[in-house]
């Protein structure tokens, strides 16, 4: 008598998500997102340094250096981890859906985070330094063994971070307010040394030091994804409309805090302020600090913006950012290599051949993403999924039957 196998074979969904079952605010957060993502790793990469601020602004890029630093940089990083977060949930949730047993979704989330960590690897090696998919690979796989499962009296206690992270806030400005000394500091920035090394090779060599002190730097960004993971077990960004109130407080909120707070480093940026060097270094903590409440803003924002738009036909644009957000992580791969090739000394070096490298890089960053949004809504109207979630979705699950 033949085994019944199908009983004994994991009931794992394995296809795509259908159309008329996604969401619009969540893909056209992650498009969305890699906009932010594009004009903050591309001022890193020519600039070399961390956050990409032009160290001697002149002119115009006054303005800009205090435009990023207020609305860009730490700013972006944490929505992407709140979105990875939500992204988990709603994996755990189809899995369920399709008649999985906890089980099995627990095994597909080990099996695809720790094949991102993978993509991390090779990303952050032969790319890009900054990587944040080993980190989220290996958060994912820490958030699946240990919260994923648990009942919302366990996960009720992810948005008291928010609470602690706003009283941690308040004491950090109390402190710089009562230790500001004024001074001739330069701007706070780290060198990316793998940016200007003379040859790829030597890139890499580079990057080979740099990829894994990144991602362990990353790990405690666990929180953010709760968080995240959080808001998607309540669909906040899925069904926005029973969620108004609490989003729109929590956009206007979020982003407050993020402005009021990164003001001062903002303002030492554009040199509209001189401090000495124990004030900068503050002023940096205060901003990066307060960049979480930045990517809560703007995660609600995204969903008042998607309940705004389904009350009409999605027009040609919002499709086409949604699209890219359904592929965000080829996306975001593409955008590495754009940047690889664009600002090396070893390519084509834009950065030295121009008069700006900040305004420069932000171009080329409009360009990458207007780029990955067209090949994206072409994609859409194919009926194709990104190479990239394509390849996870193969190793994740092995070949389709």
């Amino acid at each position: 008598m033949t085994a019944p196998t199908a009983l004994a074979e994991p009931r794992i969904r394995r296809g795509p998500v259908r159309p008329t079952e996604r969401a619009l605010a969540p893909d056209l957060a992650r498009g969305a997102m890699l906009l932010f993502i594009a004009l903050a790793n591309s001022a890193g990469y020519f600039l070399a340094s961390a956050p990409g601020v032009e160290t001697d602004p002149h002119g115009f890029e006054r303005f800009y250096n205090l435009f990023m630093v207020e609305f860009i940089h730490a700013r972006a990083f944490p929505l992407f981890a709140i979105m990875f977060g939500y992204g988990l949930v709603q994996l755990a949730r189809r899995q369920s859906e399709a008649g999985a047993t906890p089980g099995q979704v627990r095994r597909v989330l080990l099996r695809r985070n720790g094949w991102l960590f993978v993509f991390g690897i090779a990303h952050g090696v032969l790319l890009y330094s900054g990587d944040f998919l080993g980190a989220y690979g290996l958060i994912g796989i820490a958030f699946t063994l240990l919260l994923l499962q648990r009942t919302d009296r366990v996960h009720r206690f992810a948005p008291w971070y928010l609470a602690v992270g706003g009283l941690y806030v308040l004491v950090l400005a109390a402190l710089l307010g009562t230790g500001f000394q004024p001074g001739d500091a330069a701007i706070p920035v780290s060198p990316f040394p793998s940016v200007e090394a003379p040859a790829y090779l030597a890139s890499v060599g580079e990057r080979l030091a740099e990829w894994p002190v990144h991602t362990a730097i990353l790990l405690p960004m666990i929180l953010m994804v709760w968080v995240g993971a959080w808001a998607g077990r309540r669909r906040f960004l899925e069904e926005p409309e029973r969620h108004l109130p609490l989003l729109r407080w929590t956009a206007f909120g979020g982003v407050a805090v993020a402005v009021a707070a990164g003001m001062p480093m903002a303002l030492l940026s554009g040199g509209f302020l001189r401090v000495g060097e124990d004030t900068a270094a503050a002023m940096k903590l205060l901003y990066e600090t307060s960049g979480f409440f930045g990517g809560v803003g703007y995660a609600a924002l995204f969903g008042l913006l998607a309940h705004a738009l389904t009350r009409r036909p999605a027009g040609v644009i919002v499709t086409a950012v949604s699209a890219l957000g359904q592929r965000s992580l080829s996306g975001y791969l593409f955008q590495s290599v754009a940047w690889l090739v664009l600002a090396t000394p070893f390519l084509l070096g834009l950065d030295e051949r121009v008069g700006s490298p900040l305004l420069v890089s932000q171009a080329c960053a409009l360009a990458v993403w207007a780029l990955t949004v067209v090949a994206a809504y072409l994609a859409h109207r194919r009926g194709h999924r990104g190479p990239a979630e394509t390849l996870l979705r193969r190793l994740t699950y092995g070949r389709r039957r």
